[in-house]
């Protein structure tokens, strides 16, 4: 078993640069509030309203730089506060995705972009090669602790600009009991 750092990500969204600048304007940049672990990744100051098909209103922080399409990362507890049903996906993966409205300072636009992301592994090649897993290998994580549990069904992604770490939504942290910073588990094929 291989010990693996476990994040937590809450609601977040990517942009496109064709929906930041109808969002935010069409010279407007990005501002780093931090950098992530993933290389070139940070979460942006700025965030956006979602309004979804309740007519509930939540933010979302933006995780930058601009993305190829825009996608929505949420919870099933804020599908079900938003009235949406969106689907478990692999980040990427817009099939069937929930309509919502998003609404920056300069503008709005609604758009199939809500879904749940698949729980999953970043690695590296050199990290995946000495851990024996391939792009889209299906593994296991336990948790321990006093809420420990073992998580199945994650995907394996591989880039080189990744960085080895288990990313989990709010919902999965919260059923764990992960609280700290930094969390660890441990990894079984």
């Amino acid at each position: 078993m291989t010990k693996i750092l476990i994040e937590v990500s809450a609601r977040h969204i990517h942009l496109s640069q064709a929906d930041l600048t109808k969002l935010f304007g069409t010279t407007y940049k990005l501002k780093v509030l931090r950098p992530l672990r993933q290389i070139g990744q940070f979460a942006a100051k700025e965030k956006v309203t979602i309004i979804g098909a309740k007519g509930v209103t939540k933010t979302a922080r933006i995780i930058g730089p601009v993305n190829s399409k825009t996608q929505l990362e949420i919870s099933l507890t804020d599908a079900q506060a938003l009235g949406l049903k969106p689907p478990l996906r692999v980040s990427g993966d817009l099939r069937e995705a929930s309509k919502v409205k998003l609404i920056g300072p300069v503008g709005q636009i609604t758009a199939k972009v809500a879904f749940i992301s698949w729980r999953h592994i970043h690695a590296n090649p050199s990290e995946a090669k000495k851990l024996k897993i391939k792009d889209g290998q299906i593994v296991k994580v336990a948790i321990n602790g006093d809420r420990g549990l073992i998580l199945d069904n994650i995907v394996v992604r591989i880039n080189d600009n990744f960085k080895l770490a288990l990313h989990l939504d709010t919902d999965e942290a919260n059923a764990a009991g992960l609280r700290a910073v930094k969390n660890y588990g441990q990894l079984s094929l």
